[in-house]
């Protein structure tokens, strides 16, 4: 508060005094010294040099609260002292600004700080339990340099993964033809005489579909991945690698549309904007990362963990309710591995208290990501832990690197300092480096905030009567795929229908195709693959769960996928283990419908089996050549 009528001679700049017997105070001083620079000087009331300059100020004042002497020799104490020091620092202005505009707001941060300086000896205490030993604002040069180079191994992961399957995928001789599908927008677009069509469809193969097209966008992933990891160009490399991606994301729907390849697109693009500019950085040489940026990718891994918890309770599944989920999950997930075979066994009530745990880091850890500096590390250890015991039982392709990478951005560079080389351990503030400007960052972010917080409250509510002009911005962004919703396993699957294609010469002899990962021959343990993922086999999940469903005939990709069987079509037969037919194809295709479950200790010793199965019925009658066109 002012004090009214008492004034001193003027400093040159303010001059904020504290008491330096005080650690507490010693720690916060030192946090606001790096946010107000030289604008500020500070001064302990022990030093000699305070009764010399300020005769008028009494002691008594100066050990009851911090006293700031302002430029026209006004005297300032307690939160406002503080809130007018800080003022001078662009970000840190609004304190101020709501302690004079906002009735009320005065009194109950005096109130505060009173009760604050009073207990100083616990608050200490606090602080060092919530920051440690680094109360200053943390930089992170060495997180982000950290956090791209595991960006830049996923992307390099993703785009591999991708080339070896693209050609039986969406290849021209492939399961749903890349080209095919380029051919039919073009089409609408001529019938409809409209640009539409681009901003439903932003990908690159506009200029062409062709499998030489395909594997250059791979293929260049591929080199520019490498450019991240060696730190060359860095940010055009990844708006680069992010319209690759999308644009092969774009024409191949069917096997691109995961929940992971959409969380990768949103990383990558606001990594564009989180990554230094030099074309040649190294951390001694970058400006230091968008704080703004830092954020919203903290918010993304706080969208992508909250969300997943809230859609698995506002589906009322009662699997999930009663904690009975992971009871099912291991034996009905997608691609399990055998450690998840092994998962599976563990008695009820260590499945329900699993399940409990993982619902206390998906709903509770992820607001410890906007905590001080030690939750946020807590939160970063138990997002990581979850991360693996996923991996360890389940293949999720790079979905759980990824989420590692963006915990990596919950730590900072006083956390990573003894891990990185010496030369690296003092450096420079550079701020006058080049970096993105306010009039991108701020906009974008605005966007971003919008478009995501829709997505977000969504996962509670489906129907919310947003303003037109969201809709349509929502609808507009969300043609990137790179601003999703976010919850595996909304609801979870209790049983495990597996398709099991067979071929025959005479509609007599059937032999089965085998596939590289998924279940098929019981005896075969399951593997781990990730982070590469089989697409085919990912699919083939998906398409086995429309066996619940009445009525339900096959998805015309699955159709497309036994023509290609029964043309012998080489580049989808790559994606299969075996090939019963290696002389000639199979005159015909059928599907067949199994029930899958784990086998148990007893069954497997006695048997070697890691599944055992039932057949349901026909999923897909008998189809020859004829039949399928």
């Amino acid at each position: 508060m002012t004090q009214v009528g008492r004034t001193v001679v003027p400093p040159a700049k303010p001059v904020l005094i504290f008491d330096g017997d005080c650690n507490f105070c010693r720690r916060w001083i030192s946090r606001w010294r790096e946010a107000t620079g030289d604008h500020i000087e500070y001064i302990p009331f022990q030093h000699p040099s305070v009764a010399e300059r300020f005769p008028e100020l009494p002691r008594e004042q100066c050990e009851q609260a911090v006293q700031l002497i302002d430029t026209d020799g006004s005297i300032h104490s307690g939160a406002e002292a503080v809130f007018r020091a800080l003022a001078v620092a662009p970000r840190s202005r609004w304190p101020l600004w709501l302690y004079q505009r906002f009735p009320g707001v005065a009194p109950v941060t005096e109130s505060v700080y009173h009760s604050v300086a009073t207990h100083r000896t616990g608050f200490s205490r606090l602080t060092r339990c919530l920051w440690g030993q680094h109360v200053e604002q943390p930089t992170c040069l060495f997180t982000r340099w950290l956090f791209l180079r595991f960006l830049g191994l996923i992307y390099l992961i993703a785009f591999i993964s991708l080339w070896t399957q693209i050609d039986g995928l969406i290849g021209s001789h492939g399961i749903t033809p890349a080209a095919q599908f380029m051919e039919m927008l073009r089409n609408w677009a001529a019938e409809h005489n409209t640009w539409d069509a681009h901003l439903i469809a932003p990908t690159l193969c506009w200029f062409s579909a062709s499998d030489g097209f395909l594997h250059f966008l791979c293929a260049g992933g591929i080199v520019l991945s490498l450019l991240v990891i060696f730190g060359i160009a860095t940010a055009p490399s990844l708006a680069f690698l992010w319209l690759f991606y999308l644009s092969l994301s774009v024409v191949s729907d069917i096997f691109l549309g995961y929940q992971w390849d959409a969380l990768l697109l949103e990383t990558g693009l606001l990594a564009v904007f989180f990554a230094p500019l030099q074309l040649s950085p190294g951390p001694a040489r970058e400006a230091p990362p968008s704080r703004t940026m830092l954020w919203l990718l903290r918010w993304l891994l706080f969208r992508l963990m909250f969300a997943s918890g809230v859609v698995k309770l506002a589906t009322h599944d009662p699997t999930w309710r009663s904690l009975t989920a992971l009871t099912f999950h291991y034996e009905t997930q997608p691609l399990p591995t055998w450690i998840g075979w092994y998962a599976h066994q563990c008695p009820v009530w260590f499945q329900k208290f699993s399940c409990g745990v993982m619902f206390a880091i998906e709903l509770g850890t992820p607001f410890l990501i906007f905590a001080p500096r030690r939750p946020r590390f807590i939160a970063a250890g138990a997002i990581t832990t979850l991360m693996i015991l996923i991996a360890a039982t389940g293949n999720y392709c790079f979905f759980n690197l990824l989420t590692v990478a963006l915990c990596v951005l919950l730590l900072d560079d006083a956390a990573l300092r003894r891990f990185v080389p010496a030369r690296w351990r003092e450096l420079p503030a550079n701020a006058d480096r080049l970096r993105w400007p306010g009039w991108i960052i701020k906009p974008l972010a605005t966007v971003v905030i919008i478009v995501t917080t829709m997505n977000l409250l969504g996962a509670f509510r489906e129907e919310i009567p947003w303003p037109d002009p969201l809709v349509e911005l929502h609808s507009l962004l969300s043609a990137t795929r790179s601003f999703s919703g976010y919850g595996l396993f909304a609801s979870m699957t209790t049983a495990r229908p597996e398709i099991i294609i067979e071929g025959s010469d005479d509609g007599q002899t059937w032999l089965p195709y085998e596939f590289k990962y998924k279940p098929g021959d019981p005896q075969r343990r399951p593997s781990f693959v990730e982070p590469f993922q089989p697409r085919l086999d990912w699919q083939m999940w998906f398409e086995a769960l429309r066996v619940a469903r009445p009525r339900t005939e096959p998805s015309p990709w699955f159709l497309s996928f036994c023509e290609k069987l029964l043309r012998g079509q080489t580049q989808v037969l790559a994606l299969l283990k075996t090939n019963p037919f290696p002389n000639a194809p199979p005159r015909y295709i059928r599907a067949m419908v199994y029930s899958y479950h784990f086998t148990d200790f007893a069954t497997r010793r006695e048997t070697g089996a890691w599944w055992r199965r039932e057949l349901l019925g026909p999923y897909c009658p008998a189809l020859s050549l004829r039949t399928s066109q």
